[in-house]
């Protein structure tokens, strides 16, 4: 099928696709999610089946805010409420109990939870509200690449499976938000973001972190929990501290074939390039890499030829949980070893 690009002001017409059962690429401020009609069962599995999504990994539901939640979730608790408050619109997405049959199984998984996202982005708040009804919004790649954070990713994966990407630039944080359960006893992080515990917890009280990789009979809560993500065509190596770089760089020119790096500029300003080695900036700090990781990533795919790819890791608290969140996902959990330079 034809894949038409809609400007921001042409959210009417893309809507009406959406309407139609037909599935539509959205803007957020994380990443580019892939949409269709949350309560058309046919159009969600379509979903599935345009990404190379596994049945059992359940769906995020975007909407234009908690009136709409209301519609689909039991009562709303207190900590709901607050938590919608403070963050929404925005990047955290909060698991809740549903009503009974008030979504079907290809949106929960199965589960009689859903995840609901109100994203911090006008156009597709303006989608949902013309469309009439809440989203499906998985990233809007093929599963297990890079998530997109430009239309060209989306459009790069997707061309020609589905009917439309709505536009509006490169997406401002760069990972997925972050996903919190609340129907357990205390809310537990399953996927970090740019919402973190330090943030949460204030709101709401005590948070906890689960961010382990489920087992192969039981049904994820939340994307991302059971099957390989992020990876791209190369082996991403994850090099652990600033000391060993010189390691690294030395590891990368023995090699007989070309090494893609990740770094912060100061890191690539401190060496002398190898000719085999391409780079890639992650910018002056932690927000600039986890903005840039994806986009980096899937530099490396399609526009160059590297079969390794160093990237700078950071400690793993605040902001850093969900950069090294996905970079390990990414790497297979591959770390470089600088004892082997």
């Amino acid at each position: 099928m034809e894949t038409k690009i809609f400007k921001p002001n042409q959210v009417e017409a893309a809507a009406a696709l959406l309407r139609a059962g037909q599935l539509v690429s959205f803007p957020t401020e994380t990443v580019y999610g892939l949409g269709a009609d949350a309560t058309n069962e046919a159009a969600v599995k379509q979903v599935y089946a345009a990404k190379g999504r596994p049945s059992d990994n359940p769906l995020i539901v975007t909407v234009t805010g908690p009136a709409m939640v209301e519609q689909y979730a039991q009562p709303l608790s207190t900590k709901a409420q607050a938590l919608m408050k403070a963050f929404w619109p925005g990047s955290l997405t909060l698991i809740l109990n549903l009503q009974p049959n008030a979504l079907s199984q290809a949106v929960t998984g199965g589960l009689k939870t859903a995840a609901f996202r109100n994203p911090a982005n006008q156009t597709t708040l303006n989608l949902i509200q013309a469309a009439g009804v809440p989203l499906v919004g998985p990233s809007a790649n093929t599963s297990g690449k890079p998530s997109p954070t430009l239309a060209e990713h989306v459009y790069h994966d997707l061309k020609g499976k589905i009917a439309g990407i709505v536009d509006d630039g490169p997406a401002q944080v760069g990972v997925e938000s972050t996903i919190l359960d609340l129907t357990a006893d205390v809310p537990t992080i399953l996927r970090p973001g740019a919402v973190t515990e330090a943030d949460l917890e204030p709101v709401i009280g005590q948070v906890r972190s689960n961010h382990h990789k489920v087992g192969k009979t039981e049904v994820p809560k939340a994307p991302g929990m059971k099957y390989k993500h992020y990876a791209p065509d190369a082996q991403v190596y994850i090099v652990d501290h600033e000391t060993d770089w010189d390691a690294a760089f030395k590891w990368a020119q023995a090699q007989d074939y070309s090494i893609g790096v990740m770094a912060l500029d100061n890191v690539l300003a401190a060496h002398q390039l190898p000719t085999n080695v391409e780079a890639y900036s992650l910018g002056q700090d932690l927000s600039s890499a986890s903005h840039r990781l994806f986009a980096g990533l899937r530099h490396f795919d399609p526009e160059s030829s590297v079969k390794g790819i160093l990237t700078q890791g950071f400690a793993d608290d605040g902001l850093g949980s969900a950069y090294m969140n996905r970079l390990n996902k990414s790497a297979g959990q591959v770390h470089f070893d600088p004892t082997q330079a």
